[in-house]
């Protein structure tokens, strides 16, 4: 055996500054050690810095791509800490936002990822549809990447007049949209041969690496906190947790597919039944000394916020358990064993994004 060491990166390998070391025999690769810390912005470290409410920018770019969940995350922390009491017609319009939010994630990740197995018109597709959700995006926050919308104590407006209607025409002509993405890619018979029993990801195996998200659903495993543990009005919406038992590509592939289907069906239901009142209650400048942790299920899976509180107006410690990065322990153990050519594809059908790894 002669192996030899290639470096797959770090010039955007697929999405975000990261790096891949090969160890490659022939065609074959023996090893795939990931090197993060290409995109490290020191943001836990500056929130130490920053008032409370200062922080929502920062968190957002914890992982841009996500921005909603994200700072939801966050916002609940400081919320529990302050011992808030949310009006619920702001926490219906957070989990219609962060249900938004996870199918522009979504469209972003599937159009990077019909490209590694060669079909580079999902690069087009899901790009130019996912333009209609960011019109949304900026109908209700005024922005189009980031969204400093959620705020410590609600939201910080309310929806704007014609955005139901607006969102309603959007959401039927995308979900007939999705019919064109399964004749085109899901049903291909050259993308099963490149998806479908590659990069297999088996339950056991899973579970044991701390695989979380559409990943761990991929492997049959049923775990999505949004019912395990339901926050905001996730509790009042009837909503599936997509699993599927295989645990290749092709199988974290159908997650989101049908998670994008069944974030459709949520942002319906909080349009038809959007409660009326208010959408934020006053907030204090400082919480109570004390110590918090609150989990929100991100696009990529389990995210948490642990925040310790000196009474001050900053937060004495902000850590940040981001789901790309205990995704990441999946990649080497996928990546041995495998041609150079699959690298790419099992590499994205775990959704890693470098932003969301290093913070």
């Amino acid at each position: 055996m002669s192996v030899m060491r290639v470096s797959w990166g770090p010039q955007h390998p697929a999405s975000g500054q990261m790096r891949i070391i090969l160890d490659v025999d022939g065609d074959m690769v023996v090893n795939a050690i990931p090197s993060v810390g290409y995109t490290h912005r020191c943001i836990e470290k500056l929130a130490e810095n920053r008032r409370y409410y200062q922080i929502v920018p920062l968190v957002e770019r914890v992982c841009n791509l996500d921005a909603f969940n994200a700072t939801l995350g966050y916002i609940q922390a400081v919320e529990e800490l302050m011992g808030l009491t949310i009006p619920e017609r702001a926490q219906h319009i957070r989990v219609m936002m962060a249900e938004m939010g996870r199918i522009m994630s979504h469209l972003y990740w599937l159009a990077i990822y019909g490209i590694m197995p060669g079909f580079l018109t999902m690069i087009m597709w899901p790009i130019g549809d996912r333009e209609l959700f960011l019109d949304l995006a900026e109908m209700v926050t005024g922005c189009r990447v980031t969204y400093p919308y959620f705020m410590i104590g609600g939201v910080r407006a309310d929806l704007p007049a014609g955005f139901a209607e607006r969102a309603t025409k959007t959401l039927n002509f995308f979900e007939n949209r999705l019919k064109d993405y399964e004749r085109m890619m899901y049903k291909n018979k050259i993308y099963e041969m490149r998806a479908k029993g590659i990069g297999v990801l088996k339950a056991a195996d899973a579970i044991n690496l701390g695989v979380v998200g559409p990943n761990l659903r991929g492997s049959g495993i049923k775990a999505d906190t949004r019912k395990d543990e339901p926050y905001q009005a996730y509790d009042k919406f009837d909503f599936e947790i997509p699993t599927e038992e295989r645990g290749d590509c092709d199988a974290r592939a159908r997650v989101r597919f049908r998670e994008i289907q069944q974030s459709i069906s949520i942002i319906r239901q909080a349009l038809r039944e959007m409660p009326e009142g208010p959408v934020q209650v006053k907030a204090p400048l400082r919480p109570p000394a004390g110590e918090v942790y609150k989990k929100i299920e991100a696009s990529r899976g389990e995210m948490g916020f642990y925040i310790i509180s000196d009474g001050s107006d900053k937060p004495c410690r902000l850590k940040i358990s981001s789901p790309s990065f205990r995704n990441l322990a999946a990649l080497p153990f996928l990546g041995r064993g495998v041609t150079m050519a699959d690298i790419p594809v099992i590499y994205f059908s775990l959704d890693l994004f470098a932003l969301d790894i290093d913070r």
